[in-house]
């Protein structure tokens, strides 16, 4: 994902701290966008493409913990949470939440561009896995039904005979459905096919 598509969300109610940390952010190179409040960035359509929010844990209506609530549940987005006046309480809560870093303001302009920046790999390395597990999945459904049974036998351990026995049908025809498995799978070897598997949790399905 190249860095120039990548978004920093920044929600904070203070019209001079959303103008500093807006200069502060496209003067090193980042694309921003600015809201006064949750609910604003909640109802503003998001760019698919890797971000991540700014969040002031202070601010009338709903506050910083109640939009990384909302934001855990419809979206995907690692939170950098600023407050004038923080807790211990909050700081936890924040954390156990999955935010990044919990900053006081006036925040550290170098610690707040790494927590940006660590906030963005981290999201671009969700947003990769995400795409390789859709990807994984759409090979699977490529399977025909019976396909698909070979596979999850096979990779449980059984032979070839011992699967075409399990399902009544001969150990060729067994070899040649694994053959399109592998093929359709993209599995160079026997051994990745099992590790593509595993991904796949194919024992719990």
């Amino acid at each position: 994902m190249p860095l120039e598509d990548e978004i920093v969300y920044i929600v904070d109610d203070d019209p001079i701290v959303r103008d500093a940390l807006s200069s502060l952010l496209r003067a090193n190179g980042k694309d921003v966008r600015l809201f006064t409040s949750g609910t604003e960035f909640l109802s503003y359509p998001r760019q698919d493409t890797s971000a991540c929010l700014i969040l002031d844990l202070k601010m009338p209506g709903m506050s910083g913990l109640d939009v990384q609530n909302v934001v855990s549940a419809q979206l995907s987005i690692p939170i950098v949470f600023i407050t004038g006046r923080g807790d211990i309480h909050s700081t936890v809560k924040a954390m156990k939440g999955g935010a990044v870093d919990f900053l006081t303001k006036p925040v550290d302009e170098t610690v707040l561009l790494t927590a940006v920046d660590q906030a963005l790999k981290r999201d671009r390395m969700a947003r990769k896995e995400a795409f390789e597990q859709a990807d994984l999945l759409a090979r699977y459904h490529s399977l025909t039904h019976r396909e698909q049974e070979v596979l999850s036998l096979l990779v449980s351990g059984l032979l070839n005979k011992q699967a075409g026995a399990e399902l009544g049908i001969t150990e060729y025809t067994v070899q040649i459905h694994r053959g399109n498995i592998m093929r359709k799978m993209k599995a160079e070897s026997f051994a990745t096919l099992v590790r593509l598997s595993e991904k796949l949790n194919l024992s719990n399905a």
